[in-house]
């Protein structure tokens, strides 16, 4: 995952890319750590099209609070420059992955 840290930097993307990822983390969270490889390997072996960016919160809240971010882990799903989906804490591999099929097939094959 790329690391983003300004907003503008973070819309850019937004704007240009058909599907992107954006994986809100923190520096002590023990989840983030366990969920961000989880995440990373889903959409390497089965989104591979998506863009996948990371902001760390707590150093960048500047940018969390444009995105209504308040806790971590949140990732946030992006097709065609609007947010699809939003995962908060704890989430499910399993219904990420079905949530994901449909769209992706859509925007992305």
């Amino acid at each position: 995952m790329k690391r983003l840290t300004s907003k503008e930097e973070l819309d850019k993307y937004i704007s240009e890319e058909d599907a992107l990822l954006v994986y809100f983390s923190g520096v002590d969270c023990s989840v983030c750590k366990v969920l961000k490889p989880k995440i990373e390997s889903e959409i390497l072996e089965n989104f591979p099209k998506i863009k996948t960016f990371e902001v760390e919160a707590s150093k960048y809240k500047e940018i969390a609070s444009n995105f209504s971010v308040f806790s971590i882990p949140t990732i946030l799903v992006f097709f065609d420059s609007k947010e699809f989906k939003r995962y908060g804490r704890n989430i499910s591999i399993t219904q990420f992955n079905q949530e994901l099929k449909r769209p992706y097939s859509l925007f992305m094959e």
